[in-house]
Parts: C-alpha cells; sequence; structure tokens
C-alpha cells in the first residue's frame, strides 16, 4: 500500500492506508471472485479484495504490511479455501 506508484486503495475500494492490518489478497477474479472470503494456508482468514497484473490464474498476492514482512513470507505454494 505504502510502495511508490501505490495508491493503497484496492480494486473493491478499500483503503489499506486506513486499515494496514486488514488481511486481503489479490486473486484473479476469473478464479476467484472478488469480495469472496477465503482461508490461506500460513495466513489465515482474508478477503479477496483486489487484483494484480501478475495475478492471472491459481495464484494470489497476500496483504502485508512491510517490505520486510513480504520478503520474510517470499513466494511459496499453499493452499486456499474460498468461502
Amino acid at each position: 500500500a505504502n510502495c511508490k506508484g501505490c495508491s493503497g486503495i484496492t480494486k473493491t475500494g478499500l483503503n489499506l492506508k486506513k486499515n494496514p492490518y486488514v488481511k486481503v489478497v489479490a486473486v484473479d477474479p476469473k478464479v476467484i471472485p472478488l469480495g469472496s472470503n477465503v482461508w490461506v494456508e500460513g495466513y489465515g482468514n482474508a478477503v479477496a479484495a483486489d487484483t494484480g497484473g501478475a495475478i492471472k490464474g491459481n495464484k494470489i498476492d497476500i496483504f502485508v504490511k512491510t517490505k520486510s514482512t513480504a520478503y520474510q513470507w517470499g513466494r511459496r505454494t499453499v493452499t486456499v479455501k474460498v468461502y
């Protein structure tokens, strides 16, 4: 949300700068509908509230507050359940 060129506003209008602790994932809406509640292994319950240019097919991107947390998470294969 705070990266250079980022607005901090998700595709669904959620302001991540005002809500830095909310759990949000970016999804391909053809696979997981926007607004869906999801559970992500190692991340927990979240809402599918955003999309991204590189998020196609069975990929998601989790929102974390800091760059160091993002690097700690890295890239990994996880189980996702959609509710």
